[in-house]
């Protein structure tokens, strides 16, 4: 391709991911705004709210073993198995909104079905694309998926309000369910994993568990992909939680705004990470992904600590913008550090590993409940904000041979 950014489209398997992976991840950003508000709304409970958040993310406790399932079965086969699961379960809830029957308790047993299979589709898209791309476009790449996602957000926030107002929520779930298919049909196209690592892996005569136990001594002995699981695990825990299960609590009862509002907050946040993912995938200045990892991490912290004290639309919107710019600017080269410091074979079970740390979202909405029940909003975004930038700079300072210096194998230019 004559434009670098374009490279990775080069590729076949890529062609068919990219649209894959951005009507999926329209389908997951219209859903959970859809059935986030809905329970707030039957409910009036934050409590519950924060609940139906974790949920989504439940599953990440048992991601290694998709890791594991990934490595020997082929990550494109169990790709398209979980996304056919999605369009079940968006089914079964189309037919019990039709029916009238929809309660908030079906909806939170439904949102941890799915909870426990959709934290891994990150991972195994992103092994995916390591292995169908060479390594010099992985970053490019990387941002291009990243794209997705973001989009996704953005289309999520202002489609999935709108939608539900103009229309309804059967009409809605519809198009969500209309997606999902396609999602699904595309994943086909996807290339398999290379047979080589696969028969490896097949070959091997070790059980599940001690796959398990070797990724754990894998990662453990990596000072880069022990550094970058920390903060993965933090980000999730005092960071996402604002932007991913929070924002009903805020549009509503912060600023008093409604279901637009909120499509408004969220698709501000969106655009952020959009135009981050725009910038890492146009390479146009290679960048050092250890450092950017760090110092966006650091500025990510920064930018929820000046959300924590905004009052209004306007100002709220700005923060989230630059909220979503920084975790661009953080989660994507620490993709990178993780996909090249992994040897090919394990890197299934090392993205799975990955995946854990998604497990601090449902712990940091769990805590944020009480939490904000008892000092308020600003008081408990202020105290996540300071703790986060702490552990970021006790990161940067433990492991910063391998995180800081320009020749260490994690700041090799991508």
């Amino acid at each position: 391709m004559r434009t670098p950014a374009l490279a990775p489209f080069g590729f076949r398997s890529f062609r068919f991911q990219w649209p894959a992976d951005l009507a999926v991840s329209w389908a997951f950003e219209m859903e959970t705004l859809i059935l986030g508000w809905y329970v707030l709304a039957e409910t009036g409970s934050v409590r519950l709210l924060v609940l139906f958040g974790a949920l989504q993310y439940a599953g990440a406790l048992i991601s290694p073993m998709f890791g594991v399932a990934a490595d020997r079965i082929g990550h494109r086969d169990l790709l398209c198995i979980t996304r056919a699961i999605y369009a079940v379960m968006a089914a079964t809830l189309l037919a019990l909104i039709v029916s009238g029957t929809l309660t908030p308790v079906l909806v939170l047993a439904i949102a941890g079905c799915v909870g426990l299979i959709r934290p891994s589709d990150m991972m195994m898209r992103n092994t995916l694309i390591a292995q169908s791309l060479p390594a010099a476009q992985l970053m490019g790449a990387l941002g291009l998926s990243r794209i997705t996602t973001d989009s996704a957000r953005v289309a999520g926030a202002l489609a999935g309000a709108g939608a539900v107002a103009a229309l309804g929520m059967g009409p809605a779930y519809l198009v969500i369910l209309g997606m999902y298919a396609i999602s699904c049909g595309l994943t086909l196209g996807i290339s398999r994993t290379p047979a080589s690592s696969a028969a490896r892996v097949a070959r091997a005569p070790a059980s599940p568990w001690s796959d398990l136990r070797q990724v754990l001594g894998y990662v453990w002995s990596k000072p880069e992909l022990l550094a970058a699981m920390g903060i993965a695990f933090f980000a999730n825990l005092l960071a996402y939680p604002f932007v991913m299960g929070l924002l009903p609590y805020v549009a509503r009862d912060v600023y008093g705004i409604g279901q637009a509002g909120l499509g408004i907050l969220a698709a501000s946040f969106a655009i952020g990470g959009l135009v981050g993912s725009i910038v890492v995938s146009a390479n146009r200045r290679p960048l050092r992904p250890a450092r950017t990892m760090l110092l966006a991490a650091g500025s990510w912290f920064l930018a929820t600590l000046a959300f924590a004290h905004t009052r209004s639309l306007a100002t709220g919107s700005v923060a989230l913008l630059l909220i979503g710019f920084a975790q661009t600017l953080c989660m994507v080269p620490l993709l990178a550090v993780m996909l090249r410091s992994s040897d090919e074979e394990i890197r299934g079970r090392v993205m799975g590993m990955r995946m854990l740390a998604v497990w601090g979202l449902p712990i940091g909405l769990l805590l944020s409940g009480p939490a904000i029940a008892g000092m308020g909003f600003a008081l408990t975004a202020t105290l996540y904000s300071l703790i986060g930038l702490t552990i970021t700079l006790l990161i940067a300072l433990r492991w910063r041979t391998h995180l800081w210096r320009h020749a260490a194998l994690a700041n090799a230019r991508l």
